[in-house]
């Protein structure tokens, strides 16, 4: 019987209590984080919080819902103008009046009511295009007129609008998920080095163009280097961090948040629950993330087809790159990348597009192959 006329089962409910569970704990996080805006002036407690909670939290939720119950294959018949519309909103920022600069950065729609990262549905095209070239060609993915050039082509388009804002931290993620797909689809070891190779020779070119990543990749190597200057966000992390202790201060209780901490509902935003629930939280939180993986895997591995196999690598993995570059980079161990804390952070566009994304992921887990 083919998937289309399979009856579907219910949803696997162990991924989608993990995906509650961390959406949970990812709000409570972020309304304590969200008491440093008191002491900052700026954006308001309720005004990021009522963002938070509409457009990622409830918005999200309905996604999730909706995309729960479309069926997956649908995505594989329209791949390419969902690739083409996430492309050309994304381009969409550079519109006079329409798109917002912060930080230098040209990333944001502004609506008037609220803003909107277009990048983070160009996330989930990307996926969707690339996993439906990649499960018609994997069979011949090995030659790499149909497998590396394709994968090349695809990633070199998605690359150029992100590096055009510039996004160059959120493109990463986005090959990362890219290359997993490209892992399980059957890719030879040497088309896997070569991307390697053009990978790192794309970082190093950047830094030299861009003296924000080469400070960013010189503090990782030294963060002791400029404590006041490229290093002060790391260095007010780890004291973060290492305040916390074994069990933290308490939940609401960080210190850092207030006057120190750069982005406190942001990128720092794992300093500050590290912060207020020390080792031992910090434990429980990466335990979740891991178990995440897993499922996410393991829906994958049961998936009833190639497309769904690669729908689902592609969504966990670029999740789990986004979520350890970021707690990797509070720690010193990744160099900073300015990434949201997926689940946690601030960003309503962010929030709603993961967990649009999980719904994909949620259906393809109703058509698992039964054994």
């Amino acid at each position: 019987m083919s998937t289309n006329n399979r009856k579907p089962l219910g949803v696997d409910t162990i991924f989608l209590t993990l995906i509650v569970t961390l959406v949970t704990i990812g709000f409570l996080i972020f309304s304590s984080a969200s008491l440093g805006l008191l002491a900052r002036g700026g954006a308001s407690f309720s005004s990021v919080a009522f963002s938070q909670f509409t457009f990622g939290i409830l918005g999200g939720g309905a996604a999730l819902l909706i995309l729960s119950n479309v069926h997956y294959r649908h995505y594989r018949k329209y791949a390419m103008y969902i690739f083409i519309i996430g492309l050309l909103l994304t381009l969409s920022v550079f519109i006079p009046g329409l798109g917002m600069t912060h930080a230098g950065a040209t990333r944001w729609l502004d609506l008037g009511i609220t803003t909107v990262q277009p990048s983070e549905f160009l996330k989930i095209a990307y996926i969707i295009y690339l996993a439906t070239w990649l499960s018609g060609m994997h069979k011949h993915v090995e030659n790499w007129r149909y497998g590396l050039v394709p994968f090349g082509i695809v990633s070199g388009i998605t690359g150029f609008v992100m590096l055009l804002q510039p996004d160059t931290d959120t493109f990463l993620v986005m090959a990362t998920g890219g290359l997993a797909m490209f892992v399980v689809a059957g890719a030879r070891v040497r088309d896997l080095f070569f991307l390697v190779l053009c990978g790192v020779a794309l970082v190093a070119t950047i830094a030299f163009m861009r003296p924000y990543v080469m400070d960013r990749l010189t503090t990782f190597l030294d963060p002791t280097a400029d404590p006041l200057g490229s290093g002060y966000q790391i260095s007010q992390s780890l004291i973060a961090v290492g305040s916390g202790g074994i069990a933290g201060r308490g939940f609401g209780q960080s210190i850092q948040k207030f006057e120190y901490l750069p982005e406190p509902i942001g990128d720092s935003i794992f300093a500050v629950f590290s912060e207020e629930f020390g080792f031992l939280g910090v434990t429980v939180l990466i335990g979740l993330f891991l178990a995440f993986a897993l499922r996410g895997y393991k829906i994958a591995q049961n998936a009833s087809d190639m497309f769904g196999v690669l729908l689902v690598t592609g969504i966990v993995t670029l999740i789990m790159a986004q979520a350890f570059l970021n707690m990797g980079a509070m720690l010193a161990l990744a160099p900073l990348s300015g990434l949201p804390l997926p689940f946690i952070s601030h960003g309503g566009t962010a929030l709603l597009a993961t967990l649009a994304a999980l719904g994909i992921v949620l259906n393809v887990s109703k058509y698992r192959l039964r054994r």
